[in-house]
């Protein structure tokens, strides 16, 4: 099983520290008696983090130090961009959260996420597939609009694909409908800037999308 990206950055800042400890710790006059404690203190870190966070311990430290606001404020927005198209597209959505902890809490290993009610067929109408196109792209759209090029949306694109690759259709008509769903997206969410960033807020705060 592949190691998590999550892991990977906590794993990557942990030996980048003990490094640095290991090499400056003599020429700061630290004894090698607390060098070894700190080694020690990283590598309990890491079980930790591998065992009881699913390897989002880095995440986690991420969102908690200065500027763990505005990094998920980014994840929030892309969140309302998938939430506000899919109210527009009459499309069922589950739940939305933001931040690691929550989504760890729900038993998710990410940062974010919306989840929909998936269609209960394979092969979906030219329609549906561009509804679905609509929605799943919003996220990216959201983003990019409000905070520059987006740093998510990897699954987003795969589910995307997925959707069309059972569809039936060919892959010249998949790609001109994706790029004509995204335009379309963009457009809608231009006019919502401010209802995006609202949606946010709220999504920050641990509360429903939607004011009651």
């Amino acid at each position: 099983m592949p190691s998590s990206p999550a892991f990977n950055t906590t794993a990557g800042v942990a030996v980048a520290s003990a490094t640095g400890l290991a090499v400056f710790g003599p020429l700061i006059g630290l004894s090698t008696a607390w060098i070894a404690l700190g080694l020690g203190g990283a590598l309990l870190g890491l079980t930790v983090d591998a065992a009881q966070l699913n390897g989002m311990g880095g995440h986690l430290l991420a969102e908690s130090l200065p500027g763990g606001r505005k990094r998920l404020r980014r994840v929030a927005f892309h969140e309302a961009g998938h939430w506000l198209v899919a109210q527009e597209e009459h499309l069922e959505v589950k739940r939305v959260l933001v931040g690691t902890r929550g989504c760890l809490q729900a038993g998710l290993r990410c940062n974010g996420v919306t989840e929909f009610a998936l269609p209960d067929r394979a092969q979906l109408s030219l329609e549906d597939l561009r509804r679905w196109s609509r929605v799943l792209q919003a996220g990216m759209a959201a983003e990019t609009l409000l905070d520059g090029p987006p740093q998510g949306g990897e699954d987003d694109r795969a589910l995307l694909g997925r959707i069309w690759g059972v569809s039936g259709q060919d892959v010249e008509t998949a790609q001109r409908e994706q790029r004509r769903a995204r335009r379309e997206v963009e457009q809608f969410l231009r006019s919502r800037r401010t209802e995006i960033a609202t949606i946010a807020d709220r999504l920050l705060e641990g509360m429903p999308p939607e004011a009651a």
